[in-house]
């Protein structure tokens, strides 16, 4: 673990050494504003509550994480540097989840930074500070996995603009099978298990269901699993493309 968090260390600091921070902050803070405030009409709906931001926040994420992403191994790649990360005295997997675990913490940072909302919602009016709790952890949770899916699809290639690009079609259409919607498409030909079971694997529905308050220990668990699956097919993915 000890190398593990140097390398966490190192990467973290890289974010706020180059204008990576700033900008991811300054958009992300934004863009929450912009989907809350106006197109959510928070004020407007007059309920002391984060759901609008939280509806927005999948969608949100599904092009700030890619962004995020996209530079982690594949900037690694074309400079590189990747070869000589390798000779350092640490494994595959450490390599891997330190860079994962500090882009993961600079999410749950950004993140935190729209605290402000909950404060003038509690200013407000009198939420369910348990609710909205619950729902910046599933954020957190979905975050991560997405993060989980961007580092993968970046080890896969040198150039950033694929692996953005592979990382939103990949999340999109993992949103997109979760939505009634879909489901209800692909109910006319699947049978209705198939289909319980793609609705099963999709980040909206278990996000959606931590973000009502309800920190059950399977939508973890999912979560979970994504991650160390996604984790584990980007060690194998380096390990393949080492020498090229």
């Amino acid at each position: 673990m000890r190398k593990t968090y140097s390398i966490f260390k190192r990467e973290l600091a890289g974010y706020f050494l180059t204008p990576v921070a700033p900008i991811f902050i300054v958009v992300f803070i934004a863009l929450s504003g912009i989907m809350t405030l106006h197109l959510g009409r928070w004020f407007e709906n007059e309920q002391a509550d984060l759901r609008p931001f939280f509806g927005f926040l999948p969608w949100m994420l599904l092009f700030l994480i890619p962004a995020l992403s996209m530079r982690m191994w594949a900037e690694e790649r074309k400079q590189g540097t990747i070869e000589l990360l390798l000779t350092l005295p640490i494994s595959m997997t450490q390599a891997v989840l330190g860079k994962f675990l500090a882009a993961w913490a600079f999410a749950g940072i950004v993140l935190a930074l729209t605290v402000n909302f909950w404060i003038t919602t509690r200013y407000l009016g009198d939420p369910d500070d348990g609710v909205i709790l619950s729902s910046y952890l599933g954020g957190f949770f979905m975050a991560g996995s997405y993060l989980a899916v961007g580092s993968c699809l970046s080890a896969l290639t040198r150039n950033q603009v694929i692996a953005f690009v592979l990382t939103v079609v990949v999340l999109f259409m993992n949103i997109v099978l979760g939505l009634p919607m879909a489901l209800d498409f692909l109910r006319d030909f699947l049978p209705a298990a198939l289909v319980d079971a793609i609705a099963s694997l999709s980040f909206l529905g278990h996000f959606e269901a931590i973000s009502k308050g309800v920190l059950d220990a399977r939508d973890v668990l999912f979560f979970g699993t994504v991650i160390v699956l996604w984790l584990f097919a980007n060690s194998v993915v380096l390990d393949l493309r080492k020498g090229s």
